[in-house]
């Protein structure tokens, strides 16, 4: 009895402070973990930051110095943390060589979050595919397609790829080209299409329209019409121009022709 009592008293002497010693480490690693995320999400929440990746770069930091509190407690038992951590990292890389597709559209997503080429909203073409972008992920981003198809496109093959962020800026312009025939007055096609365009307050006045001869085609003379519009109201307007400038060259007897070819015939003799 009194042997166990001495290893009992050898073992308390040995090992108590070190135990509450480690206890104190974890309880303050906690408390400061908690801190390091709260400050790190304040930084991130006042620069507007997304919100997934503050979630994401405030987990990190509470795992990262939580990791360090552990080790650290670990090490007042005479643990080499050293080998530890070599452990930790020959298997970091292990499954980092595993998962190498699924780390770089992780990484990414981390880009893409932090540089922002678009936001929620926004349409784009990048991939190889379009749509409007309805949620940005940590590895893929989805979209929606005029037709409402959900694509969920790799973030790495976004990153990697030109990215057309169509909506990202306030104005866009239309573009459209009209044929008119070679017997027509240029002139008088000038005046009836900016009439069109005028009467359509959607269409912005700074800056202004053009109206120019593009091209003597084949079977009529092309004019381009590029009025600058709202991006909200691209398509709409798009359309109407188009359907009205046909109806108003009609009126004023202004030949849209179509294709056509001219065939002569020689008399054999």
């Amino acid at each position: 009895m009194q042997a166990a009592t001495d290893q009992l008293g050898i073992f308390i002497t040995t090992y108590g402070l070190k135990i509450i010693g480690a206890i104190i480490i974890l309880i303050v690693g906690r408390i400061a973990a908690g801190m390091g995320r709260g400050i790190v999400r304040r930084m991130l929440e006042k620069a507007q930051s997304d919100a997934a990746i503050i979630s994401f770069v405030c987990s990190l930091t509470y795992i990262l110095i939580l990791t360090f509190a552990v080790l650290a407690a670990l090490a007042k038992f005479g643990i080499q943390t050293a080998s530890f951590v070599a452990i930790l990292g020959a298997a970091g890389f292990a499954i980092g060589f595993a998962l190498q597709g699924s780390l770089a559209n992780f990484a990414a997503g981390v880009l893409i979050l932090i540089l922002r080429p678009f936001r929620t909203g926004d349409y784009i073409e990048a991939a190889g595919v379009d749509g409007t972008v309805k949620e940005i992920q940590l590895f893929t981003t989805i979209l929606s397609t005029p037709d409402n198809i959900k694509i969920m496109v790799p973030n790495g093959k976004i990153l990697g790829d030109v990215i057309r962020n169509i909506s990202g800026y306030d104005t866009r312009r239309v573009d459209l080209v009209i044929g008119i025939g070679y017997s027509s007055s240029i002139q008088k096609a000038y005046e009836v299409i900016r009439k069109v365009i005028s009467e359509d307050k959607r269409v912005l006045t700074d800056p202004p329209p053009q109206i120019a001869v593009s091209e003597l085609a084949d079977s009529s003379v092309n004019l381009v019409v590029r009025p600058w519009v709202n991006k909200d109201d691209y398509w709409n307007v798009k359309f109407d121009l188009t359907r009205n400038i046909k109806e108003a060259l009609d009126e004023n007897g202004i030949e849209i022709p179509f294709p056509q070819h001219a065939v002569h015939m020689v008399p054999s003799e």
